[in-house]
């Protein structure tokens, strides 16, 4: 159950939202037992976001979080930002350094009106 959102202080046109889910269904393999089959990408665009009190340049967040029974080795989520860094920073316009990727996961998930 891994689930994408990406907040960006920028539009996020239709074809840069199909370039990033595809650049995430194809990273979060990096991630031990999670595929494309169960992602969830939402995409939040034009968000005031200041970043070093600045906003005058494109800043992102993207927010992975996924459904683990143990936590999720370090290694693995930096194979992810290495892989998904540069889509999002040529799809929004983001510099790298105005770009946060931040990554959390449960235990507990909820789908389909039960939990796993």
């Amino acid at each position: 159950m891994p689930v994408i959102k990406t907040h960006a202080s920028t539009p996020i046109p239709e074809d840069a939202r199909i370039a990033l889910k595809t650049a995430y269904g194809s990273a979060i393999e990096t991630i031990p037992g999670k595929s494309e089959q169960w992602l969830m990408c939402l995409f939040d665009e034009c968000a005031p976001i200041y970043f070093a009190g600045d906003d005058s340049e494109p800043c992102a967040l993207v927010d992975v979080s996924v459904f683990a029974r143990s936590e999720v080795p370090g290694s693995a989520w930096r194979r992810f930002t290495e892989e998904v860094t540069p889509a999002i920073c040529r799809e929004l316009g983001v510099d790298a350094s105005r770009l946060y990727i931040r990554y959390g996961w449960t235990p507990d998930f909820g789908w389909n009106g039960a939990n796993f």
